[in-house]
């Protein structure tokens, strides 16, 4: 899933009547959600959070944007935090499978389309300036809305885009791209919130001063503090004292956790802690966390502990809370906490149980059907795979495909994720062939208007069982991987996958074929069928070289 964050801030945070508007413009505007709203009265300025895959969070960024310009009128706007416009700033953070590139580019298009249709002028800040006297948003925002309209006059500081004119309602907008930040502390045994400042001070980027004998800090010939440089960059910390838990905590702001993730200042901080005398407790996040950053933790500790991280994301996500100590203030709610948990809705039939789906697979309706029972093999045959990783990393005798059964769980585990969710894909397919063929047919227009769903549908209805067709075969490859490399005592567990896989290829080939009959597209039916045909071949093939092996294994 491609899944970018949007963090707009505007510039208003005590009227809940203009608030509550911007939120529901997102809100209304599909394909997003909205995850947070946080207004400051004493800022006057409200932060909004809404995630989504790029296009909605484009579409939605922009009428957010317009909605906050028709609400706010600058020229009345007072605040204690810096601000240019109506929307301030508004970045786009890439979470899951896009690239800061992506974002970028993103940001710039917004930007065009905002100054072009709104006219608003906008600046582009961050990983989207054009310039580096723009990255810093600092830099960019100087002189504050009070001294736009001379800034504006300036020749270095023209907009990037829309007029350079001074639009006394709406102000400047600052658009771009940043990495996702996580606010992460870290909890002490201890009262004394020197010692977390201490630890703080070792662990962020800007380090700490030098002092001399007496505890005085050291300065250069300018004037300026020396300092210890930190360990980490794309690290701010500070120490303080929770009195609502009556220990010390480090407060850690991870500016970018592909830099420096959450586990390594874990690690850090537990050292250093314990080299003065404290521990570490455990940990908390503050606000949410991308999961990658949570299944990169869980590999990290699982590495540590000589285990393969061939396993499931529940597994590495458990390993990663308890590692981290994330219950230690409060429970961890990994669904609410995790960003991508917030998107992800399990169908309705894969979140049955084994007996709820198959008394509903034998009802007299159609659906589900074989389509979603095609899905189901290969999610089981990705399983088995999976399994057969697991019981072999780690087991004498198989040092020398410890890596290569760890790359094997690794990728079984990523396509049974994919064949669960073909499950109900197929399932809904199939329902929207049903509801095309039910359209009104009393006139042309309405025939027309039919049979043009009907075709549209139908090509969808293809293409679900076509892709889980496509993802049998690595998932058959790596049946086979597992029947030669995988545990012996696990052979036949290995065979079971590649028959599983066999049965899904099947299935998803007899449903792409049956679907390929009701269209019309003649080039898209040969084009499809001869890609089912030889995708059909390339699996059997696998699953045969399995079976040859397993039957041998008997002997």
């Amino acid at each position: 899933m491609k899944l970018v964050e949007c963090v707009p801030n505007f510039s208003e945070g005590r009227d809940a009547a203009k608030i509550d508007k911007i939120a529901e413009a997102i809100r209304s505007s599909g394909g997003v959600k909205l995850l947070d709203v946080d207004p400051g009265r004493d800022t006057n300025r409200t932060v909004m959070t809404f995630v989504g895959e790029p296009e909605p969070v484009l579409a939605a960024a922009f009428v957010a944007i317009a909605r906050a310009a028709e609400l706010i009128d600058m020229s009345r706007h007072s605040g204690a935090h810096p601000r240019m416009g109506a929307t301030d700033v508004c970045p786009f953070i890439p979470v899951s499978g896009v690239t800061m590139a992506e974002c970028a580019e993103l940001a710039r298009r917004l930007g065009e389309r905002v100054g072009r249709e709104l006219g608003i002028p906008v600046y582009l800040y961050e990983e989207a300036a054009v310039c580096p006297e723009r990255r810093n948003l600092a830099d960019v925002r100087a002189g504050e809305y009070e001294g736009l309209a001379e800034k504006m006059a300036h020749p270095d500081w023209r907009p990037d885009y829309g007029p350079a004119e001074f639009n006394p309602g709406a102000g400047a907008t600052v658009i771009g791209a940043r990495e996702f930040l996580i606010a992460y502390n870290v909890n002490l045994n201890t009262r004394d919130p020197r010692l977390a400042n201490e630890i703080a001070g070792r662990i962020r980027e800007t380090g700490r001063p030098q002092k001399d004998e007496q505890g005085r800090i050291i300065r250069d010939a300018g004037g300026e503090a020396l300092r210890h440089p930190g360990l980490f960059e794309a690290c701010k910390a500070v120490g303080w004292y929770m009195e609502d838990f009556g220990r010390a905590q480090i407060s850690i702001n991870l500016t970018n956790y592909k830099i420096t993730p959450p586990h390594l200042a874990f690690e850090a901080c537990c050292r250093i802690a314990g080299e003065m005398g404290a521990r570490v407790t455990g940990s908390e996040l503050v606000g949410l966390i991308p999961l990658e950053a949570m299944l990169e933790a869980g590999r990290h500790f699982l590495r540590r502990q000589g285990k393969s991280t061939g396993v499931s994301e529940a597994e590495l996500v458990h390993i990663a809370v308890l590692s981290l100590g994330l219950n230690d203030l409060y429970p961890f709610e990994a669904e609410k906490k995790i960003i991508e948990n917030q998107l992800r809705e399990k169908g309705p039939l894969v979140s049955m149980t084994l007996g709820e789906f198959a008394r509903v697979l034998s009802s007299d309706t159609p659906t589900p059907g074989g389509g979603s029972v095609a899905a189901l093999c290969g999610a089981l045959s990705g399983a088995l795979t999976a399994m057969v990783g697991g019981v072999t990393h780690g087991k004498r005798g198989y040092e020398d495909h410890f890596a290569e059964m760890e790359e094997i769980g690794t990728a079984a585990h990523a396509l049974k994720e994919e064949f669960l969710l073909d499950v109900d894909r197929d399932t809904a397919a199939f329902n929207r062939v049903m509801e095309a063929f039910r359209l009104p047919k009393k006139s042309e227009p309405e025939k027309a208007a039919r049979q043009a769903a009907i075709e549209e549908a139908t090509r969808g209805a293809t293409l679900v069982p076509l892709a889980v067709l496509r993802r049998c075969l690595p998932a058959a490859q790596l049946a086979r991987k597992a029947v030669q490399l995988g545990n012996k005592n696990s052979i036949s567990d290995a065979g079971v996958a590649a028959l599983a896989v066999r049965t899904a290829a099947e299935g998803a080939y007899f449903n792409v074929c049956i679907n390929l009959g009701g269209l019309g597209d003649e080039g898209f039916r040969e084009e499809t069928r001869s890609e089912a045909a030889q995708l059909r071949a390339g699996i059997e093939q696998e699953v045969q070289a399995s079976i040859r092996l397993v039957e041998e294994s008997f002997a």
